[in-house]
């Protein structure tokens, strides 16, 4: 028998991979289109899932849960959104050298105003 921090180590371990492994086998990291399908196909697939498996629990249990209110429903692509974010960073980054060129000559030139 393992001890309760292997066991636990053990579990996350197996958590982090088959998440890891979803996200290959769904091709989430691929092209955006894939990934732009995954995410319509898990919106269809996800709620009647959490629906069914709720009846299931309360089933077993005799628990009574509450009904839960439906997924907010999203209207703008994932890759319009991605694209936008790494062109800005990516051009904030390629300023960034003569940027801080620009700001020091400045700074250096209010510092010899003052001290004269």
């Amino acid at each position: 028998i393992l001890p309760f921090p292997a066991c636990r180590f053990l579990i996350k371990g197996s958590v982090a991979g088959g998440a890891v492994y979803l996200v290959y086998d769904q091709d989430l990291l691929g092209p955006s289109d894939k990934s732009q399908a995954a995410l319509q196909k898990a919106e269809e697939v996800v709620p009647p899932a959490m629906y069914q498996f709720s009846q299931y629990v309360c089933e077993q249990t005799g628990l009574k849960m509450p009904q839960l209110p439906a997924p907010p429903k999203f209207n703008f692509h994932v890759r319009d959104s991605w694209n936008s974010g790494i062109i800005k960073v990516m051009s904030a980054l390629s300023a960034a050298p003569s940027k801080a060129c620009e700001y020091s000559r400045e700074g250096w030139n209010y510092l010899k105003e003052r001290i004269k």
